[in-house]
């Protein structure tokens, strides 16, 4: 079923699968938002972030629906919008420093419209290095990268202490999975990291695996039933 089409900056987060499009420092940004089933939804929202526009990713890359779906099913209300310059989203790409401001403008939002919900950041590739890089400014509850880019960015500032998990296909083509790995092995308070052997940057065949991966490891990390 397609979202339905909401006025810009909704009042209150919609009721059903919608679409519409928040303020952003650049422009409007485009958004989607969807819902955990009910009963079991939890009182926690998650906002999703897409790989490199650069490259094409957009909010309906697959491994992004996959993780939002993986989400949903475990009882988290989701967002996922286009970074600057992508989609209809307003702008240009500002290499993660831009887009950092497009995700607090779209957590803003959901502050004002879910201010008492746990907020769950995600992402994948650069969409991992934009969450990682604002995990502790957004104050976020707990975060989950998929093939975080070691490497390409640097993300060795103000590292979360929220619950984390990092998923990592170890043949990877994009990403160094060693990289990763290293990278992990020399934090103090390192993520809980899960390793999926003979997968790739895009997770191809391993879909339903990464799914079920996500699910698994965050099941004891989720907030109450929404009252």
């Amino acid at each position: 079923m397609d979202p339905t089409a909401l006025p810009d900056d909704p009042a209150s987060f919609p009721d059903q699968a919608a679409s519409f499009a928040l303020a952003g420092p650049a422009g409007k940004l485009e958004a989607l938002t969807d819902l955990a089933e009910r009963p079991g939804a939890r009182a926690g929202t998650v906002v999703v972030c897409h790989p490199n526009p650069v490259q094409g990713g957009t909010m309906h890359n697959k491994v992004v629906t996959m993780v939002e779906r993986a989400l949903r099913e475990s009882g988290l209300d989701t967002v996922r919008f286009n970074f600057r310059g992508t989609g209809d989203s307003a702008g240009s790409y500002d290499d993660g420093i831009g887009e950092s401001d497009d995700l607090a403008a779209v957590v803003a939002w959901l502050r004002r419209v879910r201010p008492h919900d746990a907020l769950w950041l995600a992402g994948f590739s650069f969409g991992s290095y934009v969450t990682i890089r604002s995990a502790v400014r957004l104050q976020a509850d707990a975060l989950i990268s998929i093939a975080p880019p070691v490497g390409r960015w640097t993300m060795d500032d103000a590292l979360p202490t929220c619950p984390w998990l990092v998923v990592m296909g170890e043949a990877d083509e994009v990403v160094e999975p060693q990289a990763v790995f290293d990278w992990i092995a020399g934090m103090d308070k390192p993520p809980e990291l899960i390793r999926m052997p003979d997968t790739s940057h895009f997770f191809h065949r391993r879909l339903m695996d990464l799914r079920g991966a996500v699910k698994n490891a965050i099941a004891d990390w989720l907030p109450a039933l929404r009252g």
